[in-house]
């Protein structure tokens, strides 16, 4: 499937083109909640919920610190720059 251009907003993407570029990225669908999707790199570990106005990250570090982030990105982001501002971490 061929996802638009990279700096179109994520909200003219249809859902089967987000969660192709969730997967593109790594990430894995929880089998319980279909709009929380969970990544691991090294060092930490996030869970993505796609709530209806924006993507909701948090983030856990795997140090064994309590360290935990959340942040907020609207779908009138562009691809490119979530993926600069989600997959980079914490």
């Amino acid at each position: 499937m061929a996802l638009p251009d990279s700096d179109v907003p994520l909200y003219n993407h249809t859902l089967a083109h987000i969660e192709a570029w969730l997967r593109e990225q790594g990430c894995e669908q929880d089998s319980s909640d279909r709009n929380v999707w969970h990544l691991v790199q090294e060092g930490w570990r996030a869970e993505l919920e796609l709530d209806v106005e924006r993507i909701v990250a948090a983030y856990e570090m795997l140090d064994g610190s309590s360290d935990k982030v959340q942040r907020s990105f609207p779908y009138a982001l562009s691809r490119q720059d979530l993926e600069s501002a989600i997959f980079a971490g914490p």
